[in-house]
């Protein structure tokens, strides 16, 4: 009976302490949010553009048939703040918005320039269904709405396209970063209030974009492509990097997951394609009679991709030599990047914080004037250690073949005719 009696009390305390479904959402009452675009209008307030999913119209896209209704919907609003903006869209959407499955944020490259993105970070993190794992990208030469309005081929969700893409470019190019609010944030609560955030681009026609018509050409006249690295300082946009700067600031970083290096060779300007499998770079900075001085340390694999010349690669003094050829080539690069960088006076690399962790009492004397006196003028030296480990399928060059079937062939008709 005791036991019967305290199983009884347990059951009843626990009915009355659980708190069933008290907070639950029903899915018909909700808008999933899957990208959301800031911009500020001319009157200075916000403005909000919200991509918003049609589940029954994605399910119906899956299998690659018609595109008889877009996949998701577009709304906007504005407001004098965030909060005020999103609460002004109920007036337009019949459902509460969802942020919990938001995967981007694009922000306009006038806000970012113009007011910077702090606040925008600061509102976005307080609210509680809003990760900080969100991607974040800034609109390069347009807004963000014209971004989140755009639809795309192949991947049905805009928002899935730009991630994708970013993961993509940076696994096998390295000219851009996939970055999220956490990233962001930590960037710019270090001494300088430096951050690099990818770059996203509409080309072509923004209405064009966003019409149906645009998905039913084998060539849409409107795509998304990612476009360069946003420079940000104390919170603000400054600068873009493109090509050579951006790669070797993506390297230095030690964020570069694969790439293609084009080196010269006998006289042919970009004649071997030398592609990196694996690299580790790092970075110190030590003090040498009260000055900085800073180093960074590639060690790059690869294989050889490509041939251009004649070349045969079975010599290991060819090997050693191309090598050394890659290697100039991307010291060539991280240099690009450091100098642009210390152009810009914005020490992205993190040469301060690598300084702080050895040196805490000089680095204490140096902070307060790092970033506009002794970073623009640090010494830097850029050592890098490139070898190739693989060469295709081939050992001698196709090429090399073809150049020797000739010579051969032309003796033949010499001394051949010669003789008869």
């Amino acid at each position: 009976m005791k036991r019967k009696s305290l199983f009884l009390l347990v059951m009843t305390i626990m009915m009355v302490l659980l708190t069933s479904c008290w907070s639950k959402k029903e899915l018909t009452d909700l808008s999933f949010v899957s990208a959301m675009g800031i911009d500020k209008t001319k009157d200075g307030r916000y403005e909000l553009t919200f991509q918003i999913i049609n589940p029954g119209n994605v399910a119906g896209l899956q299998g690659g048939g018609g595109t008889q209704s877009p996949p998701v919907t577009i709304y906007s609003a504005s407001g004098d703040n965030l909060v005020e903006a999103s609460r002004r869209a109920s007036a337009r959407i019949s459902r509460r918005l969802y942020y919990a499955h938001t995967n981007l944020v694009v922000i306009g490259e006038k806000l970012a320039r113009e007011e910077g993105i702090n606040i925008l970070i600061d509102s976005i993190d307080r609210d509680p269904e809003f990760r900080i794992t969100t991607s974040l990208v800034i609109a390069n030469q347009s807004s963000a709405a014209d971004l989140v309005k755009a639809l795309t081929p192949v991947d049905k969700i805009p928002a899935n396209k730009i991630m994708k893409t970013l993961e993509f470019t940076q696994r096998k190019w390295g000219e851009n970063l996939k970055v999220s609010f956490q990233e962001v944030m930590r960037s710019l609560e270090s001494p300088g209030g430096e951050a690099l955030v990818s770059g996203f681009r509409l080309v072509g026609n923004p209405q064009q974009a966003e019409k149906l018509d645009n998905l039913q050409q084998s060539a849409p006249e409107a795509t998304l492509r990612a476009s360069g690295i946003a420079v940000f300082k104390n919170g603000k946009l400054i600068d873009w990097l493109y090509n050579s700067p951006a790669r070797g600031s993506v390297w230095i970083l030690d964020k570069i997951q694969g790439t293609d290096i084009n080196v010269d060779w006998k006289g042919k300007k970009e004649a071997l394609a030398y592609q990196t499998v694996r690299q580790k770079t790092d970075v110190s900075v030590k003090m040498i009679k009260g000055k900085p001085y800073a180093s960074v340390h590639t060690r790059v694999e690869g294989d050889l991709g490509e041939v251009e010349v004649p070349v045969d690669t079975r010599q290991p003094a060819v090997i050693k030599k191309m090598e050394k050829a890659a290697g100039k080539e991307i010291k060539k690069e991280l240099q690009t990047a450091i100098k642009q960088a210390q152009t810009d006076k914005v020490d992205i690399f993190g040469f301060g914080e690598a300084l702080e962790r050895t040196r805490p009492n000089q680095w204490e004397k140096l902070k307060s004037e790092w970033g506009d006196v002794y970073f623009p003028k640090l010494d830097v030296d850029v050592t890098v250690e490139a070898y190739i480990r693989r060469t295709g399928l081939r050992n001698k060059s196709f090429l090399s073949s073809v150049k020797e079937n000739n010579t051969k062939t032309r003796r033949y008709w010499v001394y051949g005719k010669s003789k008869n």
